[in-house]
Order: C-alpha cells, then sequence, then structure tokens
C-alpha cells in the first residue's frame, strides 16, 4: 500500500492535521497495521517537498504548532494517475513457506509437521477473520474477504504440497 497516496486521497475531502490524517488512515486502513505518528509526518514532509501538499494553516497550542495540510492541484493529479494504474499481481513465487518445506526436507526434519502447524494457523486466523467479517461494516467485510481468498489459496498450496512431500523429497535429495 502506497502510504503516501492514501494520504494524498484522504486528504480530498478537505485539509486536515496530522493527527486527523493518522486517525483516518487507522479507522479506513490500518486495523491491523496502524500508522505510526513518523511515518504520517515523514510522509507529509515528502509530500510537501514533491509539492502535492501545501500547509493550509499553522495553530499553536500547549506542545509544538499543529500544520494543517491541503491536496494540491498537483497531488490530486498524482492520486488519479495512481488510482488508474493495475496493480501488479504478487505471485509469491518464493515464498517463506516453500522455503520452510524444502529446507525441512533438506534437513531430514518433518515436512509433514510443518505443513500441518501451518495448515492449523491459516484454520485459526480464518475464524478469527471470519468472526471480525461478521460484525464488520461493508469495508470490513471486504478486507477479510481478500484475506480469507489468499489463506484458503494458501490451504490449497498446503495440500498439494503434503500430497507431493515423498516426490519432492526425492526431486530435492538428488
Amino acid at each position: 500500500m502506497s502510504i503516501g497516496h492514501t494520504l494524498l486521497g484522504l486528504l480530498e475531502a478537505g485539509p486536515r492535521h496530522g493527527y486527523d490524517l493518522k486517525r483516518a488512515f487507522d479507522e479506513k486502513f490500518g486495523h491491523d497495521r496502524p500508522l505510526h505518528y513518523g511515518q504520517v509526518y515523514s510522509t507529509m514532509s515528502r509530500l510537501l517537498k514533491n509539492g502535492l501538499v501545501e500547509v493550509d494553516g499553522t495553530e499553536s497550542g500547549a506542545g509544538p504548532e499543529r500544520k494543517r495540510y491541503a491536496i494540491t492541484d498537483a497531488g490530486i493529479t498524482d492520486v488519479e494517475q495512481w488510482l488508474a494504474e493495475p496493480e501488479k499481481p504478487e505471485p509469491y513465487l518464493q515464498s517463506t513457506l516453500y522455503t520452510k518445506v524444502v529446507l525441512a526436507l533438506l534437513t531430514g526434519r518433518s515436512a509433514d509437521t510443518l505443513l500441518d502447524t501451518q495448515r492449523a494457523e491459516h484454520l485459526r486466523l480464518m475464524r478469527i477473520l471470519t468472526d471480525r467479517k461478521r460484525g464488520g461494516d461493508l469495508a470490513d467485510q471486504l478486507i477479510c474477504d481478500h484475506a480469507l481468498f489468499h489463506l484458503e489459496a494458501d490451504l490449497r498450496w498446503l495440500e498439494l504440497t503434503a500430497a507431493r512431500l515423498d516426490r519432492l523429497a526425492t526431486e530435492i535429495r538428488r
């Protein structure tokens, strides 16, 4: 996810302080990975330097000055271009799971146990996401569906790999 583009998109609704941007980001996109304040302010600094945002005002209070940021025309154009570009599909051709299976086989450890443990962890996370989906709004349901579909694909791969372990072990030992 492009944090910069996401923050720019949030600014299209109107000027905001860094704190408001962080809160909006976390509410809409950061359920599992909230932004750190440092990420917000370093990203806003970069966007300011690149002319994609401008300071719309500052307020002084008990702490440091609070800057209110607004998106520029160049920022709007940048978001439009980013939204129009398709994302590169991530095929996970060399995943950590694959590496663990091969290393287990190469070192004489049980790849079956590894696959069973991983299957249990996938199923545990799928139950959590299914519960979250039931109680969530439409946006939360969509993000949970996305994750669930990826986990289902991983489970299919785990099953296929388990069925081919003997053959894979023979090929790896050659």
